[in-house]
């Protein structure tokens, strides 16, 4: 396996400073850049490791603690494995960070993301991917359509609330998007029922946006995070290969 280094490195943003991990190839050279959007859990060991394992194929990864608003990471305290009877109570603490991350703050941050990767002396100058988990499917979805002249390729998977009603709905950026997209959504997933799928589908689709949607048999919500008791190790797998292949191709 490849070899990576990764750093703290800190992000100054127009409300603060955002502080992230970035982890490369231990080389070099100019790796593609790829912009990783955590889950609600934030940003924390397991989290890190999947940056690691993204590097090791070959990317520059940029991974930002989004509620950095709210403090450094590890924003919240967290056990080392997350099961039922933990949630609540962390839920308490992420939900109103969730919420007071509207989309023009997120997307004013993920301007500043995007521009601090292209001047990164380990990443390419070419457009960067995304992957977002969860509440990161949907910042990867807003991103691509407000940069897409920056974005190449982004992924989402298990994401939550991704084509609402709501008149600021993930989906509404569908319009905007050049990037390819790819899916990985989870069948068991009380966060993004099938309606909302269909209407995900409907608003790519008529826009014309080159994409991939996989609904992933027997997976819930939260099924690529092995520090969670949602983690579903075939599902995972699946999500890795679908990834690397999207950016393989795009990147």
């Amino acid at each position: 396996m490849t070899a990576v280094r990764g750093t703290a490195v800190d992000i100054p943003t127009r409300d603060g400073i955002a502080d992230a991990y970035l982890v490369h190839p231990d080389d070099t050279d100019r790796h593609p850049a790829v912009l990783l959007y955590m889950d609600a859990f934030g940003l924390r060991p397991h989290l890190r490791g999947m940056a690691d394992r993204l590097a090791a194929a070959g990317y520059t990864v940029l991974a930002p603690n989004v509620f950095y608003r709210h403090g450094r990471a590890p924003v919240v305290e967290l056990p080392d494995f997350l099961d039922p009877a933990a949630r609540p109570a962390i839920f308490e603490h992420i939900a109103p960070m969730a919420q007071e991350l509207t989309p023009e703050r997120a997307m004013s941050d993920a301007g500043t993301y995007v521009e601090w990767l292209a001047s990164c002396p380990q990443a390419t100058d070419g457009p960067v991917g995304l992957t977002g988990y969860c509440l990161g499917a949907g910042l990867a979805l807003r991103t691509a359509g407000s940069y897409p002249d920056r974005v190449a390729a982004a992924a989402g998977f298990h994401g939550a609330h991704l084509a609402t009603e709501a008149a600021d709905s993930p989906h509404t950026v569908a319009g905007q998007v050049t990037a390819e997209l790819y899916f990985g959504h989870a069948d068991q997933d009380q966060a993004l029922p099938p309606e909302q799928i269909e209407r995900l589908d409907k608003a790519l689709n008529e826009a014309g946006v080159r994409h991939r949607t996989e609904v992933y048999t027997g997976a819930q919500h939260g099924y690529t995070q092995a520090d969670t008791s949602a983690y579903n190790a075939e599902a995972a797998e699946r999500h890795w290969a679908a990834l690397l292949d999207l950016f393989g191709r795009t990147l």
